[in-house]
């Protein structure tokens, strides 16, 4: 009963047809801003020249993307092509040995990368949480956890540890960041997976090998260690039937969605637009919507395509690495909505879930929530943006915990009981299209400005549209005629 009841074929492809056609038309008003806007003076620094074939300039205002995949996109691949040439030797050499190779590997990548002062560095942070580890105590190895968490992403320990790292280049401060954060949020899970031992300790050697695996080492995702340390042990290296073949489908479905994304930033502008206010202002709802949209799809891409690179790599090392985000198109409730399932897997199994219990309980949610997201608020690096993202996403979490509470009491129930399950898909379909959109507005907020999504949510929930008529007649320009026909239909 509910929404995953099954509809008819028919219906769905209705649906289907229709966001199709909504897509299109809001793609056709970003072009036309895209085409239009290209040589505005906001958009010098983020619209560059593209492929030469194409003629046109391409929206490269994403670093990470254009780091992955275009100015850094060798060094990457030799240090992963590495790591996979010296992984099969050994993997076949020394099956049981395995582990060993993969830290050592690791730990010399790292330090030809970055050098001896953030490998001493890494290693303190080990230090520390390995020692809090032993007393078997959870809540010491989250004070720990936590405070050393703290001392990288706050004002002046964060500065302070940055610049013991000598040396300067172009990823000097993602790769600290990243190989910082995710190095201590590997340390607690050994920390935290170690209390639950009941025979003796880890091993020191065993947390090394865990977190200078090379592939999940600076970008993640995060694999918990009891998955990690099962895996990585196991010494039965049975490839399942296809399994090959799936990894080299994905492999080669990774690079064609690459030049996908990179052919579409050739003509729609959707990283570099929102960032003009004023531009934005002067923009139609469609437009707005499907600017909404298309960046968190992006994001979802992003993160499937970088996540997926390095699945790719560790499934060839016979790992099973969390999952691809779920795409934000079937998003619906908060409750499902995350961009990093590997931070989501630590933080439901170590927050979450712990104190969350079976969700059923209002307080207890309350807690749950309020905790994760204190977790995460610190994880992003607290500011502004990222309070009101938090606070957003937790209060829609817990109020969908009420609202549907609500809604189990009779006679909601006894009425939902009593129609089919199709119907009862249909109208939490209307209900959810609206939670839909609320996703979609708190969730722009870490994607893009405060300024940008506040617009949104005036024009497209409240209706304001006096905004943008003030803004044309500010500063009118010339309308072409595809856009007068536009205006018309709108």
């Amino acid at each position: 009963m509910g929404i995953k009841a099954a509809l008819p074929r028919y219906e769905l492809y209705l649906y289907t047809a229709v966001l199709g056609v909504a897509l299109i038309w809001a793609g056709s008003w970003i072009f036309d801003a895209s085409s239009e806007n290209v040589n505005r003076k906001a958009f010098k620094e983020s619209v560059k020249p593209g492929w030469h074939y194409f003629g046109r300039k391409m929206d490269v205002a994403d670093f990470e993307w254009m780091m992955w995949f275009s100015t850094f996109r060798n060094h990457i691949l030799f240090a992963l092509a590495g790591h996979v040439i010296f992984a099969k030797i050994f993997t076949l050499l020394a099956p049981k040995h395995r582990s060993l190779i993969f830290g050592i590997y690791g730990g010399l990548a790292v330090l030809v990368t970055m050098g001896w002062t953030f490998v001493t560095l890494v290693l303190s942070h080990c230090i520390i949480l390995y020692s809090i580890a032993m007393v078997k105590s959870k809540w010491m190895c989250f004070a720990a956890g936590l405070a050393t968490l703290a001392s990288i992403k706050l004002e002046p320990y964060n500065s302070w540890q940055e610049s013991l790292v000598t040396g300067s280049f172009d990823l000097q401060d993602i790769l600290f960041y990243g190989g910082c954060g995710f190095s201590i949020m590997r340390c607690m899970s050994f920390a935290l997976e170690n209390c639950e031992k009941k025979d003796g300790n880890f091993t020191f050697s065993d947390l090394l090998k865990y977190n200078f695996y090379l592939p999940f080492f600076f970008f993640g995702p995060i694999m918990t260690f009891d998955r990690f340390h099962a895996q990585v042990n196991n010494t039965q290296l049975i490839r399942k039937d296809k399994e090959l073949w799936n990894i080299t489908t994905k492999a080669l479905l990774h690079l064609g969605v690459i030049l996908v994304v990179d052919v579409f930033f050739h003509y729609l502008y959707i990283l570099t637009i929102p960032s003009d206010v004023k531009l934005v202002t002067k923009l139609s709802d469609w437009c707005l919507a499907g600017l909404a949209y298309s960046n968190l799809v992006y994001d979802w891409v992003k993160a499937a395509v970088m996540f997926g690179v390095i699945n790719t790599v560790s499934t060839l090392d016979h790992l099973d690495p969390p999952q691809p985000p779920k795409c934000i198109t079937m998003l619906y409730v908060f409750a499902e909505t995350h961009f990093d399932r590997g931070i989501n897997d630590w933080l439901c199994k170590y927050v979450y879930d712990y104190i969350g219990g079976d969700h059923d309980k209002i307080f207890k949610e309350l807690l749950a929530t309020f905790c994760t997201f204190a977790i995460t608020t610190l994880w992003l690096g607290p500011c502004e943006l990222v309070y009101i993202w938090s606070f957003f996403n937790c209060f829609g979490l817990n109020f969908e915990l009420w609202v549907a509470k609500f809604f189990s009491l009779p006679p909601f129930s006894i009425i939902e009981g009593a129609m089919g399950e199709a119907m009862s898909r249909r109208i939490r379909g209307v209900f959810n299209a609206a939670n839909f959109w609320t996703i979609v507005l708190y969730n722009v907020l870490s994607l893009n400005s405060l300024e940008f999504a506040k617009l949104v949510g005036r024009r497209l929930i409240f209706k304001e549209t006096s905004k943008r008529h003030q803004a044309l007649l500010d500063d009118p320009e010339p309308v072409k005629p595809v856009d007068a026909g536009k205006e018309k239909a709108e």
